[in-house]
């Protein structure tokens, strides 16, 4: 197996389970045009998170990094009709962007920008006693999970399914003498997952369009 035939894999059941989505293909258009890097999800990934939402029947959806807005959609969509969806993004410009491209969709429930420094939004959110969140998916900086993690935790309730992406890295998490500051981020990420009693999760590894990376997903006991 290869990267070609992953990819071609990938759009095989692109066409067959999602089809052509105009708005969703806009949105990586914007970002290109904006030179944004392309980090996002891919569009069977983008689906995957709305089901995740559907299943855990959220009302409330809390999203770390929003880049141009392409997951928040995809999480958006699968919202109940009185649902919320908050999205964290420190970066001013990439929330301009966002922002545009999500007023093109007409989603179930409200979706709320907030730009800044995640950590100190999550804290605000903390101290203002904010009602929990059913979902939680962290796609930020890999440098700041464990903080990010520690912290949503207190935003949390039993049950709620906290998501994050990007935990492989090509297989170098498992390289224990890594200077990447990346890898070494997602490694202090998974002592603090595995040291807190009120987690259980689990990893599934990726291949496709995105290429080698992976998911962990979190509940909270």
């Amino acid at each position: 197996m290869n990267k070609e035939t992953f990819i071609a894999v990938d759009k095989f059941y692109e066409d067959l389970l999602i089809g052509e989505n105009p708005q969703f293909e806009n949105i990586n258009r914007a970002a290109e045009a904006a030179d944004m890097p392309s980090i996002q999800v891919s569009p069977l990934q983008g689906k995957f998170l709305q089901l995740m939402v559907q299943a855990q029947a959220s009302n409330r959806v809390l999203e770390i990094g929003t880049l141009a807005g392409y997951s928040t959609a995809w999480l958006a969509s699968g919202l109940k009709a009185d649902g919320i969806l908050i999205t964290l993004e420190i970066d001013p410009h990439h929330a301009e962007v966002a922002e545009q491209n999500l007023s093109q969709f007409k989603f179930p429930g409200d979706v709320n920008i907030l730009v800044g420094d995640g950590l100190q939004l999550i804290d605000e959110m903390i101290l203002t006693d904010t009602e929990p969140f059913d979902l939680i998916f962290i796609d930020a900086d890999k440098e700041g999970y464990a903080d990010y993690l520690n912290r949503v935790v207190k935003l949390s309730r039993p049950g709620t399914l906290i998501i994050a992406d990007n935990v492989v890295r090509n297989g170098k998490i498992i390289e224990k003498e890594s200077q990447d500051s990346s890898v070494l981020g997602i490694q202090r990420f998974n002592q603090e997952l595995v040291s807190n009693p009120r987690l259980t999760a689990t990893t599934l590894q990726t291949v496709g369009a995105r290429a080698y990376d992976g998911f962990t997903f979190i509940i909270v006991k």
